[in-house]
């Protein structure tokens, strides 16, 4: 009998779970992430009214240098529009300790993009992603930024 209230309360709890994302992708780097490439999601968003919370997922490992992570974000709209933002992140605390969540060594953060973002126009939409990392005092960027292992985008409604 205790076999089957395990079994109910595990399809409760699965079912009770609200995910908020209308979406959410995830592209993986394949051990260095060049200064030239971008990483590219492509969606259409279902609501042309509502607000909504943009979020860029970042999962990076203890191969990853640094305690920040500088972004260039470019968000194509179906109209023409194009948005560029240069972002930055604190990516660890002062004593070395990763900000992400994560029981491995592989953390992912959670990372603002836009808030209240109001998607005016149906079609499809391009969001491109790169990295700007570059060594103080260098005017060179980096050309292989080692220890991201995934870029992630996900849109969720905002709270009313």
């Amino acid at each position: 009998m205790s076999k089957y209230c395990c079994i109910a309360l595990l399809i409760i709890l699965c079912l009770s779970c609200n995910d908020q994302a209308s979406f959410s992708d995830y592209q993986s780097i394949n051990g260095e992430w060049d200064k030239n490439e971008r990483i590219n999601f492509t969606f259409q968003p279902e609501d042309t009214l509502s607000k909504n919370q943009l979020y860029l997922h970042v999962r990076n490992n203890n191969e990853y240098e640094f305690s920040n992570l500088y972004l260039i974000a470019t968000l194509s709209a179906p109209d023409g529009l194009v948005q560029t933002d240069t972002l930055q992140y604190e990516m660890a605390k002062a004593d070395g300790t990763w900000l992400g969540t994560g029981f491995t060594d592989v953390k992912e953060n959670k990372l603002w993009y836009k808030q209240d973002y109001v998607f005016k126009n149906s079609g499809e939409y391009l969001l491109e992603v790169g990295h700007a990392m570059r060594k103080n005092g260098e005017v060179q960027g980096i050309g292989k930024l080692k220890g991201i292992t995934e870029i992630g985008f996900s849109i969720e409604k905002a709270p009313n």
